[in-house]
């Protein structure tokens, strides 16, 4: 029988595990499930309103989707020359920024995971940012608006910096000495997903990162729970941290959701693979087919292909028809906005899914082996 979120939470909280990790699809609910985990452990308080309550929450410190409405553009609409990030205002950024002064620390990383030329400038009071970058020519153009992608990463690397130095305190075993006792009650430091943006090198090295970071920490009372959509990054973590069991979030028709354990090695046991098929068999058995299983198929085909060595996951595909089957698949996994296509796919549409399925498996030996193997 499944569970709801809060539920789920508790479970997540009765560990005692220093760092449990969690994959699922986006749009399953791990940035609510990060929601129901700090209510359920730092609950809010009648007399704080939402923006305070997202960023005093001592007992857990978490990144998702709600970290950036911390963040928002003041685009100059009047003048339309100088657009600025806003910050505002909280006890977190106040102290990684103004007390400890880690906005140069927080600018080397941005540059490197997105672009050395591209430099954010923030106030002299750190309650906005404004960004230039380098011509080449020994000049500027200053006042650039980022994309989301570079917004993201800005904000994780403030995150970051911040989760650098709160481990780097509470390492501090004499309570007495430390520069702050703000964080000596922080339970959990929750990350959901936090650059999804990076290219696979760079996503690497940001979950080694992480994991090193991790690993340093010595607090006994501090712990750490991260998910992610992203199999990469979830195995990256998984070896890196030396896990020996890792979880898998899935929701079911009715609304409730399981959370299952997987044991084992992650590149057996977590077979990301596997699962996709297996996701799609149960909706093509179920006549429950929607939109979204477009791409768990373009994504089955690509990972395949790679595996494979094919430059293309389109090679993949059934000779007679491989332009007509590219185009439906390229369309359908990208289309996004609500007034482009149908919610419910067609029944020609879902035969095209359980189709392409079944030649994936049929055509490509890996695929006959994995099957035997399930």
């Amino acid at each position: 029988m499944g569970k709801t979120l809060r539920e789920i939470a508790q479970k997540l909280n009765q560990s005692d595990k220093k760092t449990q990790l969690i994959y699922a699809f986006n749009g399953v609910g791990k940035t609510r499930l990060s929601r129901e985990f700090k209510l359920l452990v730092a609950p809010k308080n009648d007399h704080e309103d939402d923006v305070q309550d997202e960023t005093t929450g001592f007992k857990v410190l978490y990144y998702n989707a709600f970290t950036e409405d911390l963040f928002y553009w003041d685009n100059d609409l009047e003048n339309d020359i100088e657009p600025k990030l806003k910050i505002q205002p909280n006890i977190f950024t106040e102290w990684v920024l103004n007390r400890q002064g880690q906005d140069q620390k927080i600018i080397a990383n941005f540059q490197h995971y997105t672009n050395p030329y591209l430099t954010p400038i923030f106030s002299q009071d750190f309650s906005e940012v404004t960004f230039s970058i380098a011509r080449g020519d020994n000049k500027n153009i200053g006042n650039i608006k980022l994309s989301k992608g570079e917004e993201s990463n800005l904000i994780w690397c403030v995150f970051y910096s911040l989760m650098e130095q709160i481990i780097s305190e509470l390492n501090i075993a004499d309570v007495a000495i430390r520069s702050t006792n703000e964080y000596d009650n922080l339970q959990y430091i929750f990350i959901d997903d936090p650059v999804s943006s990076l290219d696979e090198n760079h996503l690497i090295e940001l979950a080694v990162n992480i994991s090193d970071l991790i690993k340093s920490s010595e607090s006994r009372n501090l712990k750490f729970i991260i998910s992610t959509h992203s199999p990469l990054f979830y195995n990256v973590l998984y070896n890196e941290l030396g896990a020996k069991s890792g979880y898998l979030l899935s929701r079911n028709e009715d609304g409730t959701f399981d959370l299952d354990e997987k044991q084992g090695d992650s590149n057996k046991i977590f077979s990301y693979h596997l699962y996709l098929k297996k996701t799609i068999e149960q909706a093509i058995a179920q006549n429950s087919i929607q939109k979204y299983h477009f791409t768990l198929l373009r994504n089955l085909y690509e990972k395949t292909a790679q595996f494979l060595g094919y430059p293309k996951w389109s090679e993949l595909l059934p000779d007679d028809k491989r332009t007509y089957f590219n185009r439906i698949i390229q369309f359908t996994s990208h289309s996004t906005l609500s007034n482009e296509v149908a919610a419910q796919p067609t029944d020609p549409e879902k035969q095209i899914v359980s189709f392409l399925l079944k030649h994936l498996v049929s055509e490509y030996s890996f695929w006959q082996e994995a099957t035997t193997n399930e």
